[in-house]
């Protein structure tokens, strides 16, 4: 008997729900067709990762950068169409977009 049987008999009435965010009809982000560019730049001395040609909404932008951010537990922004990563983190990002149905080009080294 599985975890799953033993909650049923415990509780006969329980309904369980579905999140909202992971039903596969509705994607969590606004997708397109066009490849994301994923690079590398160093600002005053520091490394950052930079992702342009992403044409979302503003609520898109703030909702794929703080994901990133959260994911890989670093700062970051977006401005002027491009958001901007803390460090060099491109195969994670790329990987991150990957698995969420995004298109990516690397660019530079």
């Amino acid at each position: 008997m599985d975890l799953q049987d033993q909650l049923k008999q415990l509780f006969p009435d329980h309904v369980p729900e579905q999140e909202e965010g992971t039903s596969p009809s509705k994607p969590k982000y606004w997708l397109q067709d066009a490849p994301i560019l994923c690079k590398y730049e160093k600002r005053k001395g520091r490394p950052v990762t930079i992702l342009e040609g992403y044409n979302g909404a503003d609520s898109d932008f703030k909702k794929l950068t703080k994901d990133l951010k959260a994911l890989l537990n670093v700062g970051g922004s977006y401005k002027h169409d491009a958001i901007i990563i803390q460090g060099d983190y491109r195969d994670k990002i790329m990987d991150f977009l990957k698995d969420n149905g995004f298109s990516v080009k690397r660019v530079g080294g």
